[in-house]
């Protein structure tokens, strides 16, 4: 049965014991799970989780680039940037290279639409790029969590992502590509098989859409 759930509240931070629900659940379905207070304890624990000079890759992330965790990725030198490769490389002549090593990192940072109390995570996207490789290869997931975007479902965590997250992103995409976005791309993670292979750091405050 659907959880109603009045659009305005998709910015509410979730109560304690709704997180402590959700961090209960993504943990019954193979994730690791930790609470933290806010974006700068994400930012360290990160540091602690991959390694220095680690190949990572960054998802597009509105809570990654507000958090600074982006730029402690991409520009401080301290890991092996795939985002900062591609830059370098040509998209006409080295399309196939580029996203060979995405679907190979050593790990992926990235966040999501929402998060459900029932233990899902859900994810839309005009082009996939948000989490290329958590399918295949790459051995650690990382997922930073603002508190407002913990929903009851996943029909909520579908809603969320059409009423609340999209609006966002065209006005963030017209401003950045001068194109709108789109939902041509949404992924639904009900479960992780290997576990402890993919952790979500869940915050106790609201960043990013």
């Amino acid at each position: 049965m659907t959880t109603p759930i009045p659009a305005p509240l998709f910015t509410d931070v979730a109560s304690a014991e709704s997180l402590d629900r959700t961090a209960a659940a993504l943990t019954e379905h193979g994730f690791a799970v930790e609470i933290l207070d806010n974006a700068e304890a994400a930012r360290i624990r990160i540091k602690e989780l991959i390694p220095e000079g680690a190949l990572v890759f960054t998802g597009a992330s509105e809570t990654l680039r507000l958090s600074g965790i982006d730029d402690d990725i991409n520009t401080s030198g301290r890991y092996d940037s795939l985002k900062a490769r591609s830059v370098q490389m040509d998209r006409a002549t080295q399309r196939n290279d580029i996203w060979r090593s995405l679907a190979v990192p050593d790990a992926i940072v990235g966040s999501v639409a929402a998060v459900t109390e029932t233990g899902s995570l859900v994810v839309g996207s005009a082009s996939g790029s948000q989490i290329p490789g958590y399918a295949g290869a790459a051995p650690r997931a990382i997922f930073v969590v603002g508190a407002q975007k913990v929903v009851p479902d996943v029909p909520s965590a579908l809603r969320r992502v059409e009423e609340h997250c999209l609006p966002l992103e065209n006005e963030r995409a017209m401003k950045a590509y001068g194109v709108p976005s789109a939902l041509n791309r949404v992924l639904i993670i009900n479960a992780e098989t290997e576990p402890g292979r993919a952790t979500v750091l869940l915050l106790r405050e609201a960043i990013g859409f």
